[in-house]
């Protein structure tokens, strides 16, 4: 629709936006009319009219197959569109269109915003199945010839109270009509099974819908003053109430046709199943959330005893295996923690990525710099867990052995993550300058514990690939091809 506003009309960015709120409420029109919806605006010249908006209902049969989104037609070949353009006032006039061999009623309503006419709402009615309507039936014709009305004065949809259409109750989620005084005129089937699902055991017609939903909805204090108007219809606002184990959530439309209030639609959805759904969902999201943090936690205390074990070690060579091992507990740790904070089971990787780099860097403070390139990526845990202890080994190897003691370099690692496809790889590279691989050195059949780690990680839980080889430059690259889920 902005393209289409922006390219054919005169139509400033504060009208684009009306429009766009008209847009998110004509769904109700539309179910309550039984009629299609498409909405015509006259072009910079005034010589064609361009449609840029089109909604289906889904409470009858379409008079539109195809899409009218985009179409233009010159001034003058319909009328009804014309007149209602020129003269501001919904018209009606005129015998039925034949489309396909179907019937079809053409009705048109001015859009007006500040007392200037920015289109016509053509309503295209399907006559194929017109039957004597029932008392349903009368209430939401009724109910949109108000709120049509309304369009045609300005006063709808309401500044500032956009709905969510997908979140909103819908007309045939439940519908309540009321008059001036908050009285119940009419309540659909749905509308009233939601309220004996809060408790009530009478029917609703003839009460004050307010008073009973303030009612049933118990609070703590006196009876809540702002719950008895909204569900009076008073003001344009939503809300849940909930009482007897049920949840409904409530929208009320106040109908202004001639500028005074005459009455309310309140539109209504039974979510008491949603509801509970979510806050098994939430309980189950907590649940995990504090599994990880607990188990965070205990690598942690794991981490702190070998590092006290390690400081009361006389061999330098078991100190430093402890220490090892430390690192390789704190690597996990750290996945943990941060899946303790997400909602689900996928991490941010890089930072990830850049808290072991940091943690194994502190072997040789201050001689040996190491560095990330590139991205990882989000990773789900299963990958996320491996990968950051497969990291820690390379670097921890490459720290140990690349470099002699004092000795200055630098460690790069490099993150490559193919195209979202189907088949997907991350390529890590990790590569330093320091004396590089000893002489026969094959990386598949070393017996450093930590090489052993890497490969059984990267072949068998990752599905990847491992290899060591001299560096172009001097140094020694590590090489990781892995599979992974494509990015969204």
């Amino acid at each position: 629709m902005n393209e289409l506003v922006r390219q054919h009309t005169a139509l400033s960015e504060s009208d684009l936006e009306w429009l766009h709120l008209l847009v998110s409420e004509w769904q109700l029109l539309s179910d309550l009319s039984f009629a299609d919806l498409v909405l015509w605006v006259p072009t910079l010249d005034g010589t064609r009219y361009v449609s840029v908006a089109q909604m289906r209902p889904n409470t009858g049969p379409t008079s539109y197959q195809d899409d009218m989104v985009g179409h233009l037609v010159p001034r003058g070949r319909r009328p009804l569109l014309d007149v209602a353009l020129d003269e501001g006032r919904i018209v009606r006039e005129g015998d039925p269109e034949w489309r396909e061999e179907v019937p079809v009623r053409v009705e048109s309503i001015p859009v007006r915003r500040e007392g200037r006419v920015l289109g016509v709402i053509a309503r295209n009615t399907n006559l194929l199945t017109v039957r004597t309507p029932s008392r349903l039936e009368l209430t939401y014709l009724q109910s949109a010839s108000d709120l049509a009305q309304m369009i045609a004065a300005g006063t709808f949809p309401f500044p500032g109270e956009a709905s969510d259409m997908d979140s909103s109750p819908r007309a045939g989620d439940g519908l309540i009509r009321l008059d001036a005084d908050g009285i119940v005129q009419y309540a659909s089937p749905n509308a009233l099974s939601a309220y004996h699902r809060l408790g009530l055991a009478a029917d609703l017609v003839g009460q004050h819908l307010g008073q009973i939903t303030a009612e049933l909805a118990p609070s703590r204090g006196p009876v809540d003053e702002a719950l008895v108007k909204l569900a009076s219809g008073y003001a344009p606002r939503e809300a849940e109430v909930e009482g007897n184990g049920g949840v409904i959530q409530l929208r009320a439309i106040p109908l202004k046709p001639k500028g005074t209030r005459i009455g309310s639609l309140v539109l209504l959805r039974d979510v008491t199943e949603l509801r509970r759904r979510e806050r098994e969902l939430i309980t189950k999201d907590a649940t995990i959330r504090e599994i990880h943090h607990r188990v965070k936690n205990n690598l942690q205390t794991v981490a702190a005893l070998l590092r006290l074990q390690a400081r009361r070690m006389d061999s330098d060579q078991g100190r430093e295996a402890l220490n090892e091992a430390v690192r390789r507990v704190g690597s996990i740790a750290i996945v943990h923690e941060t899946l303790s904070q997400n909602l689900d089971e996928r991490v941010e990787f890089d930072e990830i990525a850049d808290r072991v780099i940091a943690m194994v860097a502190e072997i040789s403070p201050g001689k040996v710099t190491c560095r990330r390139n590139g991205r990882f990526g989000i990773l789900d845990a299963e990958v996320a867990t491996p990968l950051s202890m497969v990291l820690t080994e390379i670097l921890q190897n490459a720290l140990e052995h690349a470099f002699a003691p004092g000795e200055r370099g630098s460690v790069e690692v490099t993150a490559v993550r193919g195209e979202p496809r189907a088949d997907a790889r991350l390529l890590i590279t990790v590569k330093d300058d320091g004396r590089g691989l000893p002489e026969g050195f094959d990386p598949q059949r070393a017996g450093n514990l930590g090489l052993q780690i890497v490969r059984t990680l990267v072949e068998g839980e990752l599905g990847g690939t491992f290899d060591m080889q001299p560096g172009a430059e001097g140094g020694t690259k590590v090489v990781l091809d892995i599979p992974v889920e494509p990015q969204k």
